[in-house]
């Protein structure tokens, strides 16, 4: 058995033995979780028992790849912006195209953007990314913190493994002030607004108010701030009577257009100038899985560099968007429609947009009727198919309902990038049933030598 196995299986021997299989520590856990506000829809965000284990190996791959990617992004917003083809390519609203088009005083597409990743033995491979309101940002540094103090985690650390945290808790402060010197800000501590809607019905805290305790901790002036609270007048934005040096951005443009249309106050200001927003509206394109299609699109990539496309080629599975047209596959030109009819095991249809309620189809647990179904829907609302890839699978101890089980759960690792550099990694676990994606947790992802 591999050594990182034989970790895991120690672990879970743990869980059933020496005291840790009395239910007391795991409602405690539980209950740390509802005190920090780590809940999602009234339930905990990781009702699991141990964390995701990578080795320091994993973590440098994982580290250098996510982190060349990001600099391929870079790339990628420069020729689109530049290119009113490629913007109709991503499927970018006119508005949305005015906005990108605006100076953002920053080289990177985002500067907080998380990558949704399966990992192999020694490569990962894309399946979505979030470059403009990336959900984990607070929480997941939270949970590491939450596990790394737990007994049963210092009980197996006195067996011999070595286990640390990824990341470092000022990075995103950091980048928060490089943006807003690279805007142009003065030296001054700048006055920061995290900005999204109200909570949802039911629920008791946000991301957002988590992202507001961290900065704080760090020394920020921040504050949480709806977008009706915000005003624009005399070429300064403010909440409450107080001016807004940086927003931070927790708001899709697509919803503010929806609500207010060009005429609010925080576009307003971001037309003028006015204000430093993070992330900025250019990182609207990075929420579109076409992006993906780009990348994977020879033409496109042909006059990158050697190492750009040796990334690319690793770690970006074919897409396509779901229109009527022929494509190239596998070197060989296909009627679209006809060739995701025919090959349905071998692929996948996902929402175009990242934070899209639509439903993932997987092709290989579906009828063939019910596949072709799906196929002439995503004709009609913006879908790309992807090449499917197997992902990685591990037992996790769960407790739930007042009682412990084990659930065999895909896994998909996502890093936090933070002005380019990985920042912290967390890990989705879920199981795949009669087509659709189920979450069944977030784990923190710890380091184990």
């Amino acid at each position: 058995m591999p050594a990182l196995g034989e970790a895991i299986t120690r672990y879970h021997r743990l869980v059933e033995q020496n005291g840790f299989g009395d239910p007391a520590w795991c409602e405690e856990l539980q209950e740390r979780m509802r005190q920090k506000h780590l809940m999602d829809s009234g339930r905990v965000l990781s009702p699991i028992l141990r964390p995701h284990f990578v080795t320091s190996r994993q973590v440098e791959m994982l580290t250098r790849t996510a982190e060349h990617f990001s600099a391929i992004l870079d790339k990628v917003q420069t020729l689109v912006l530049a290119s009113p083809v490629l913007q109709s390519r991503m499927q970018m609203l006119p508005a949305e195209k005015m906005l990108a088009a605006l100076p953002s005083g920053s080289v990177h597409l985002s500067m907080a953007c998380r990558l949704d990743a399966l990992a192999h033995k020694a490569s990962f491979s894309l399946i979505g990314l979030d470059a403009c309101v990336p959900a984990g940002l607070a929480y997941t540094g939270m949970l590491a913190d939450l596990f790394l103090e737990l007994p049963i985690v210092k009980e197996f650390k006195r067996s011999g493994y070595k286990i640390s945290k990824i990341g470092a808790p000022r990075q995103l402060y950091n980048a928060v002030l490089a943006a807003w010197r690279g805007f142009g800000g003065s030296g001054k501590q700048p006055r920061i607004a995290i900005v999204e809607c109200e909570l949802a019905a039911g629920s008791t805290a946000t991301e957002g108010q988590l992202l507001v305790e961290l900065l704080n901790q760090q020394g920020a002036q921040v504050s949480l701030v709806n977008p009706e609270q915000l005003e624009y007048a005399g070429g300064r934005l403010s909440a409450g009577g107080l001016a807004i040096d940086v927003v931070f951005r927790r708001i899709l443009t697509r919803d503010i257009l929806m609500r207010w249309e060009l005429s609010h106050p925080l576009i307003q200001a971001y037309r003028d100038g006015a204000v430093c927003v993070v992330n900025s509206f250019r990182a609207e394109m990075g929420r579109r899985r076409a992006l993906l299609e780009l990348l994977s699109d020879e033409s496109f990539v042909a006059n990158f560099p050697a190492a750009d496309r040796k990334v690319i080629a690793s770690l970006v599975p074919w897409t396509r968007v779901m229109t009527l047209r022929k494509t190239k596959r596998q070197d060989r030109v296909v009627d679209l429609f006809a060739y995701v009819q025919q090959e349905r095991e071998s692929l996948i249809l996902v929402p175009n947009e990242e934070s899209s309620q639509e439903r993932t189809y997987v092709g290989a647990e579906m009828t063939q009727s019910l596949w072709e179904r799906a196929v002439r829907s995503a004709l009609r609302t913006p879908y790309v198919v992807q090449e499917r890839i197997e992902a990685q699978k591990e037992l996790f101890p769960f407790f739930q309902y007042g009682a412990l089980k084990v659930n065999d759960s895909e896994i998909v690792l996502q890093p936090q990038l933070v002005d380019g550099q990985l920042a912290s990694v967390s890990a989705l676990l879920r199981k795949s049933a009669s087509g659709s994606m189920s979450t069944l947790a977030i784990a923190p992802v710890l380091q184990i030598e």
